[in-house]
């Protein structure tokens, strides 16, 4: 699993490395739902020793129970944004800071080995700073499967 996080505020544009993920269509109560988790790597070798990153190395990004037709993410794009009534997306901090995301699209195709490919939009609060801006966000990744062995 490869992709990368690019979180463009203002003063800099933060990159983060995706250190696990995972993607699924879940069928409950006679419903699809999409579940999304990323979480980036808290590695800080390619980060400036003054740069905002220092201060939140690790991000980790998800949505939840979003109702979609059916199990197919092929060529579809979702547009996830919590309601009063419904929240769909979170963001951890890994800190006691709290953020929240917004204007959420999840782009997904197959790359030419037919991994399924995601491109998530977004913006996100400004937790860096603390400003009252919100700052756009696009991550990139891929879900191959992995063929898991077990020893008889």
């Amino acid at each position: 699993m490869k992709g990368i996080l690019k979180i463009y505020h203002p003063d800099e544009t933060l990159k983060y490395n995706i250190k696990s993920s995972y993607c699924k269509a879940v069928y409950t109560h006679n419903q699809h739902f999409l579940e999304v988790e990323i979480i980036t790597d808290d590695s800080l070798d390619h980060v400036e020793d003054d740069s905002l990153h220092y201060s939140f190395p690790q991000l980790s990004f998800t949505i939840s129970n979003f109702p979609i037709e059916n199990d197919n993410l092929l060529g579809k794009v979702f547009n996830v944004n919590d309601t009063e009534d419904d929240n769909y997306t979170e963001v951890n901090l890994f800190d006691d800071e709290d953020a929240y995301l917004y204007e959420n699209e999840l782009t997904f195709s197959y790359n030419d080995k037919e991994d399924l490919n995601l491109v998530w939009k977004g913006q996100i609060d400004d937790f860096y700073t603390n400003t009252e801006e919100l700052i756009p966000f696009k991550l990139k990744c891929h879900f191959n499967v992995e063929d898991i062995e077990v020893d008889e």
